[in-house]
C-alpha cells in the first residue's frame, strides 16, 4: 500500500505506509494537538472552578492542576523513549479514552485522592496526544508552516475557551465543563486512521530533514529545556509583576488578554514567513527580541509599557515555539527529536515556576526577570550550533 503526501510546493507523491493524504494527516494532527492541552490552555479558569465548585482552597486547587501537568509531562517523557516501538494510532486511541474517562469521572467522584488520580490520568492521556501530534506534524513536508498553524489553532482555542468558560459555569457549573472536556477528545477518534502508525514506518517528508549526531541532538534538546524553563519562570509571575507595580488587576488582565491575540499573530507569522527568513534568523529574533523586552519591566512600569511588553513577548514566544519545533523536526527523519523536545518542553514548564519562586525572596520580581532572560539567552546559544550544523549538512553535495 502507499500513502500520498505533499512536497514543499504542494504536489503529491507516493510514500510507504497506509493510504492517507497529507492534508488529512495534517489536520488530524492539528486537531489532536489542540485537544491534547484542552485543560492546560484554560487552566486559570479551571482552577477557579475547583475553588468555587469543589470547595478547594487556592493551594489545593493549584496542586490538583499541577498533578495533571505532571501526568502530561510523565507521558511525554515515556513516549520519547518508547514511541518508536509503539503503534501511534493505538496510543492516540488510548490517550483519547483516558482523557474522556478521566474528565467524566472527575465530574462524579467526591473523594479528594480519587479526584487527583483522575486528573493525573487525564494528564497522561493529554501527553500522548500532544507528543504524537507534534511528531506527526514534524513528519510533514513543511513543518515550519504547519507548526505555526498548530500553535495558532491552540491559541485560538485558548482565547475562545477562556471567553466561554464563565457562560459554561453559569449554565451547568464545573460538571458541565468537565463533561465538555470529556466529549472534546472523542472528536479525534474518527480521524486517527489518517495519522501515521509510527515514525519508523513513515519516513520524513521534509526535504530538509537530516540526521544530526547524538551530541547535536542533545544540545538541541537542552535548548528546548532551557527555553521552556525560562518561559515557566516568566509566565507564571507575569500577572503578579503587573500588580506589584501598582497596576489594577483588570488592567493587567486586559493586557494579558490582548497579548493572546498577539500570540496568534506570532504563530501565524511563523507559519507564513518563518521559513523565508531562515530558522536561525527567526530563532534569534524570537528568543532575544522576546526576552530582552522583558528588561523594561525590571523597574517600576506604567500600564502602556506593561501592555506593550507582554504583547511583544507573547508575539515572539509564539513565533519561536513552532520555529523551534520545526527545527527539531529537521534534526532526524523519524520524529524522535520532536518527541524528546516535547518532553523537554513539559519538564521546563514544570521546573520554571519553582525556580522563579526560589529567587523571589532574594530580589523580588527583578530577579525573576533576570533569571528568565538569562535562560532565554542560554537557550539561543544552545540551539545555534545544531541549526548551523544542520544547514552545513544541507549544503554538502550528495
Amino acid at each position: 500500500m502507499t500513502t500520498t503526501d505533499f512536497t514543499t510546493e504542494g504536489s503529491v507523491r507516493a510514500l510507504p505506509g497506509s493510504a492517507v493524504t497529507s492534508r488529512a494527516r495534517l489536520w488530524a494532527a492539528i486537531l489532536a494537538g489542540v485537544v491534547g492541552p484542552e485543560v492546560f490552555i484554560v487552566q486559570p479558569a479551571v482552577v477557579q472552578g475547583f475553588v468555587r465548585y469543589l470547595g478547594f482552597d487556592e493551594a489545593s486547587a493549584g496542586y490538583a492542576a499541577s498533578v495533571e501537568v505532571w501526568g502530561l509531562a510523565f507521558s511525554t517523557i515515556c513516549l520519547s523513549f518508547v514511541a518508536h516501538r509503539l503503534n501511534w494510532r493505538a496510543v492516540m486511541v488510548w490517550s483519547v479514552l483516558m482523557m474522556a474517562a478521566g474528565n467524566a469521572g472527575s465530574a462524579f467522584v467526591t473523594g479528594h485522592n480519587l479526584f487527583l488520580l483522575l486528573r493525573f490520568l487525564v494528564g497522561v492521556g493529554a501527553g500522548g496526544l500532544v507528543s504524537l501530534s507534534f511528531a506527526a506534524v514534524g513528519l510533514t513536508s513543511n513543518p515550519d508552516r504547519n507548526f505555526g498553524y498548530l500553535i495558532m489553532w491552540v491559541l485560538v482555542y485558548g482565547a475562545a475557551g477562556l471567553w466561554a468558560v464563565p457562560t459554561v459555569y453559569a449554565v451547568g457549573g464545573l460538571k458541565l465543563l468537565l463533561y465538555l472536556f470529556a466529549v472534546f477528545p472523542l472528536t479525534v477518534l474518527p480521524f486517527v486512521r489518517h495519522l501515521p502508525e509510527g515514525g519508523e514506518t513513515a519516513a520524513a517528508i521534509d526535504a530538509d530533514a537530516v540526521e544530526l549526531s547524538g551530541g547535536m541532538k542533545l544540545l538541541a534538546l537542552m535548548a528546548m529545556l532551557l527555553y521552556f524553563c525560562a518561559q515557566g519562570v516568566v509566565w507564571a509571575y507575569l500577572f503578579l509583576m503587573g500588580t506589584a507595580d501598582g497596576l489594577p488587576e483588570q488592567q493587567v488582565a486586559n493586557a494579558l488578554t490582548v497579548s493572546q491575540f498577539a500570540g496568534v499573530l506570532g504563530a501565524l507569522f511563523a507559519g507564513m514567513a518563518g521559513a523565508r527568513i531562515g530558522r536561525l534568523s527567526a530563532l534569534t529574533l524570537g528568543m532575544l527580541g522576546g526576552s530582552l523586552c522583558l528588561l523594561l519591566l525590571v523597574g517600576k512600569t506604567s500600564y502602556p509599557t506593561f501592555g506593550v511588553v507582554v504583547c511583544v513577548y507573547n508575539f515572539f514566544w509564539n513565533m519561536t515555539h513552532p520555529t523551534l519545533l520545526s527545527a527539531m523536526a529537521g534534526f532526524d527523519r523519524r520524529g524522535r527529536v520532536v518527541l524528546g523536545a516535547t518532553a523537554m518542553q513539559m519538564i521546563g514548564l514544570a521546573i520554571g515556576p519553582a525556580l522563579a519562586a526560589a529567587v523571589i525572596p532574594e530580589g523580588g520580581y527583578a530577579h525573576v526577570i533576570w533569571v528568565g532572560v538569562g535562560l532565554f539567552v542560554l537557550s539561543w546559544m544552545s540551539i545555534g550550533l545544531p541549526v548551523l550544523r544542520h544547514a552545513a549538512l544541507l549544503r554538502r553535495p550528495n
